[in-house]
C-alpha cells in the first residue's frame, strides 16, 4: 500500500509539473521545430535565441518587478508588524473588529480594488508609477501579514515580555529587541508571500501602470506575446527567467515558511 501511494504521488506530481517542464523545453526549441508533429519531447537541436531576446528586451521589466516586490515587502512589514504586535499584546479597543475587517478585506476581488485605486491614483498623480504599484500590491499583503503575525505573536510568553519591561525596556524597545527576533519565521513567511504576490501581479499592473515607463515583468510578457505571438521560445524563455527569483526564494525559505504558517496552531 505504501508503494502504491508513493506511485500515485509521483504521477500526480509529474502531471502538475509537466507544464513547467514543457515551458523549459519550448524555451530551448527552435522556431522551425515548433510545428513538428509529434513535437520534440526534448530540445534535441536546442537554441539560446529565446534567452538572448530576454536579455535584450525583458531585463528592464524584471528590474521593475524586483523593485516593486522588495518595496511591497518593506511597506507590508512596516505596517503589519506593529499592527500585529498591538493586536496580539497591547489589545487595543476594537481589536477584534479590526481583525474581522482585515479578514473581510482579503475577500474583496482584486479588480474591484484596482478600479478604486485607479480613481485615487489619477487624482493624486501616482498613476503609472512604481510607488503606486507598491502601495496597491501592499493592500493584498498587509491583511494576510497582520493575521499571520498576530497569531504567532499571541503565542509569545508573557513572561518574556515582562522580563524585558523589568529590565527597563519600553513598548518600542520590547517590540524591536524581543518580539521581532522571536517572530523571525513568521516575518520571513509574510515577506515571501508579499514578494510573490507583487511579483506575479497582473490585475493592478494592467490597470494602474499600463501606460507607464516602468512596467513589471507580467506586463512585459503580456506585451511580448501580443507583439511576437509566433516566437514561442522567446516567450517561454521570458517565463522561465521570471520564475527563477520566486523558485529560489521558495527553496531557500521553505523551512521558515512551514514553521511560520503553523506557528501558533498548537498550544502547550
Amino acid at each position: 500500500m505504501r508503494h502504491l501511494k508513493t506511485a500515485i504521488g509521483l504521477v500526480v506530481t509529474a502531471v502538475m509539473l509537466f507544464p513547467v517542464y514543457w515551458m523549459i523545453n519550448v524555451s530551448f526549441t527552435r522556431d522551425q521545430d515548433m510545428r513538428k508533429s509529434p513535437p520534440n519531447w526534448f530540445p534535441v537541436d536546442g537554441t539560446l535565441d529565446g534567452y538572448r531576446a530576454v536579455l535584450d528586451q525583458q531585463l528592464p521589466y524584471l528590474g521593475v518587478s524586483l523593485v516593486v516586490g522588495l518595496g511591497t515587502v518593506a511597506l507590508t512589514l512596516l505596517l503589519a508588524a506593529p499592527a500585529a504586535y498591538s493586536l496580539a499584546k497591547l489589545r487595543p479597543r476594537g481589536g477584534g473588529v479590526l481583525s474581522f475587517v482585515l479578514l473581510i478585506a482579503q475577500m474583496i476581488p482584486g479588480i474591484i480594488m484596482a478600479m478604486g485605486f485607479y480613481a485615487i491614483f489619477l487624482s493624486t498623480g501616482v498613476l503609472n508609477t512604481v510607488p503606486g504599484l507598491i502601495v496597491a500590491d501592499s493592500t493584498l499583503a498587509v491583511p494576510f501579514a497582520v493575521l499571520i503575525l498576530t497569531t504567532f505573536m499571541s503565542g509569545i510568553p508573557e513572561e518574556l515580555l515582562q522580563a524585558a519591561r523589568t529590565d527597563g525596556a519600553g513598548v518600542l524597545r520590547t517590540f524591536w529587541s524581543i518580539v521581532l527576533p522571536v517572530s523571525r519565521n513568521s516575518i520571513i513567511t509574510v515577506s515571501l508571500f508579499a514578494f510573490l504576490w507583487a511579483w506575479s501581479d497582473f490585475i493592478f499592473a494592467s490597470t494602474l501602470d499600463q501606460g507607464g515607463d516602468h512596467q513589471p515583468i507580467t506586463l512585459g510578457i503580456y506585451h511580448y506575446i501580443g507583439n511576437n505571438n509566433q516566437e514561442w521560445n522567446a516567450i517561454m524563455a521570458t517565463a522561465v527567467i521570471a520564475s527563477i527569483p520566486a523558485t529560489i526564494l521558495l527553496v531557500v525559505a521553505q523551512r521558515y515558511v512551514a514553521a511560520g504558517v503553523t506557528a501558533g496552531a498548537v498550544k502547550d
